[in-house]
């Protein structure tokens, strides 16, 4: 009879996940919305669509969830691009889990990393445990 242990913050891949990935234009003043309604904030990210010229970057805000103690990096790699030619950014920041509910993340990617990217076309947002990625949720395009 063998006995395995696990540690409480080992992170596999079915204990970490990403469980939404929403993203938003971001307008001259860093805003994704003019007020807190919901029906607002979509009426202004189709006006920022429309309108490059009155973006100054994309912000994605990702929810996950991991082992409590977990010490993670969490990943964003976008594709994009600047008429025929095909452009990539990338934005990352350390996260750390404590309490055993979902967090919320919110990475940017603004200023003249943003003019490079052009017109954001795919997106992959992934979750590494050290070398191992642990978690993925991607834009139907990826």
């Amino acid at each position: 009879m063998a006995i395995a242990l696990f540690s409480s913050t080992t992170v596999g891949a079915e204990s970490a996940r990403i469980k939404k990935v929403l993203w938003f234009y971001l307008d001259q003043e860093g805003r994704q919305s003019l007020s807190p309604s919901l029906f607002d904030r979509d009426a202004y990210q189709a006006v920022l669509r429309g309108d490059p010229t009155k973006r100054s970057g994309v912000r994605f805000d990702m929810q996950w969830n991991a082992p409590a103690g977990a010490d993670l990096v969490l990943r964003v790699e976008m594709r994009g691009s600047i008429g025929a030619t095909n452009t990539t950014a990338t934005v990352q920041g350390r996260v750390k889990k404590s309490g055993p509910f979902s967090r919320w993340t919110q990475l940017k990617l603004s200023g003249e990393d943003y003019r490079k990217l052009g017109e954001l076309v795919a997106w992959r947002a992934t979750l590494h445990a050290g070398d191992l990625q642990v978690a993925e949720h991607k834009s139907f395009l990826w």
